[in-house]
This record gives C-alpha cells, structure tokens and sequence, in this order.
C-alpha cells in the first residue's frame, strides 16, 4: 500500500499525511511540483519527529511517478469528489496507492485518465470536499483494514 500527494498545495497536510504514513508503516510519495518549496524544514512543524521515521518518496513529476516500478504491483486509487463510487464499496488490494489531489483544484483530466478506480467519500448534501488529510487518513484506514496492513499494536495501554 502507498500513498501518494499529488502536486499537494499545503505543507502542513503534506506533513500530517507523512506522519500518517510514519505511523501507519505506508510509504507516502509527493509528486512535484508542489505549491510551496518541499523541504523537511517547511514540513517540520506538522510532520513533527516523525518525519525521519517516515518513508517518503519524491516524484519530481507525473510522469517519473507514473514510471516508478511500484506502480507495476497494484492500481492506482484516486480520491475524487467527482467519483460515483464510495470508498466503502471498492475492495482495496495490498499493492494499491491511494493517491489524493491537490488541495486547491483536486487533479486534472490526465490523473483522472491514469487512475484504476475513482472514490468519493460520502458526505452530508450541500458539503463540497473534506480537507486532504482527512479525507486521506479515512480511505487509507480502510484500505488497511481490508487488507490486513494495519500496524499491529504499539504496546501502549489504557
């Protein structure tokens, strides 16, 4: 399982979302260009210590990320509030990336035309979109859960 930030916008989702992949042992890829200088330093603050636990893959652009031989191993997911299909409906399989789209415009037709499966997380009428690295944590959750890739735990009891 990956997860993939496409051109995100917002370095402290971009953060958050490596520190969901940290904790949730998922490589996260960050496909160029970003909307802001993509450097440790500007992701310090909402990645926190767990940046260097992370795995993090940089895709200097669409077409490297396309290429890199993880993509030979399963499908590429994308999230989309223009997808019919509910996440809770599609059946993940352990070589999937999840891939999520910019924060400002979402992804454009050639990530759409890439994508394997499109997926929408339901949401109540009238709302538009769920910030990215929400809506990242729920699918990549569920993703784990079906797959059995959830981490086992980490020792620490209530």
């Amino acid at each position: 399982m990956h997860l993939a930030l496409f051109q995100p916008d917002i370095p402290q989702n971009t953060g958050t979302l490596i520190r969901l992949g940290a904790c949730m042992g998922v490589p996260v890829e960050i496909i160029e260009p970003c909307g802001f200088p993509f450097s440790i330093k500007a992701l310090r603050r909402s990645g926190m210590d767990y940046l260097e636990q992370a795995t993090i893959i940089h895709q200097p652009s669409w077409e490297a990320f396309l290429g890199d031989p993880a993509r030979a191993d399963g499908r590429l997911v994308l999230l989309s509030t223009k997808a019919v299909t509910p996440y809770l409906d599609f059946t993940f399989a352990p070589g999937d990336t999840v891939l999520l789209g910019r924060e400002s415009a979402g992804a454009p037709l050639e990530v759409h035309n890439a994508a394997d499966s499109e997926l929408v997380i339901p949401m109540a009428a009238g709302q538009r979109s769920l910030n990215v690295a929400i809506a990242g944590a729920m699918v990549l959750g569920e993703a784990l859960r079906q797959t059995a890739g959830m981490p086992a735990s980490n020792g620490v009891t209530r």
